[in-house]
């Protein structure tokens, strides 16, 4: 792979949080046709649905920080008719929490062959890795992102990460990049304005916090 289109691939720099979705004109046209077939998103969990860092309390336990705006980006692409899932190598409960929160029914924990974990999950949906998007950050990741349809990694991701997928994005991980390509992929599909107009009515439906 060659295209990274969020930014230039190894140029990219981390941003500041709370960075705008950057809209479908961001896109290749190639990124374009690739995210308007996914599927099923996976994300990584350290470096995508967080910033990376580790906290480790007095006990040793082990605590992280989620993105409440990705975590409602991910809920939309629910509602979309997009399933979603969570491949990470490492393995905790504070995670398995946050995906019941927010709906992520396909979950693999303590995984240290992803791409074994990817061709799994590919048989149980009945999918191709064609149909699928996967967002990861360091060349763990690279087995996957390299057979996926739609293959995103984010401006903190490791530099032979990032020059090797279709999509950088602009906002961080752990800092509204899940929600970027959640939107992203919605557009493309034109599911975007559908899930809004829900939040857009008098009385819009009851919702859980993401």
């Amino acid at each position: 792979m060659t295209a990274t289109v969020g930014r230039s691939g190894a140029d990219v720099t981390a941003d500041t949080p709370g960075v705008a979705t950057p809209g479908v004109a961001a896109l290749s046209a190639d990124a374009r046709a690739r995210a308007a077939r996914v599927r099923l998103m996976i994300f990584d969990v350290d470096g995508i649905l967080t910033d990376g860092g580790l906290l480790y309390g007095a006990d040793g336990e082990q605590l992280k920080r989620f993105n409440a705006l990705d975590g409602h980006g991910i809920k939309q692409l629910q509602q979309s008719g997009v399933a979603t899932a969570i491949i990470s190598a490492r393995q905790s409960a504070i995670v398995s929490r946050r995906a019941g929160d927010l709906g992520i029914a396909h979950v693999q924990q303590g995984v240290h062959d992803k791409y074994a974990a990817f061709i799994k999950l590919l048989e149980q949906l009945q999918l191709s890795a064609a149909d699928c998007g996967f967002i990861g950050d360091d060349v763990i990741d690279l087995p996957i992102l390299s057979q996926a349809g739609f293959a995103v990694s984010v401006p903190n991701g490791h530099r032979d990460v990032r020059s090797r997928v279709h999509y950088v994005t602009q906002a961080s991980g752990g800092h509204g990049a899940a929600r970027e390509i959640c939107d992203l992929i919605m557009q493309v599909q034109n599911t975007y304005d559908a899930t809004l107009a829900a939040y857009l009515r008098s009385n819009p439906p009851g919702t859980t916090q993401a």
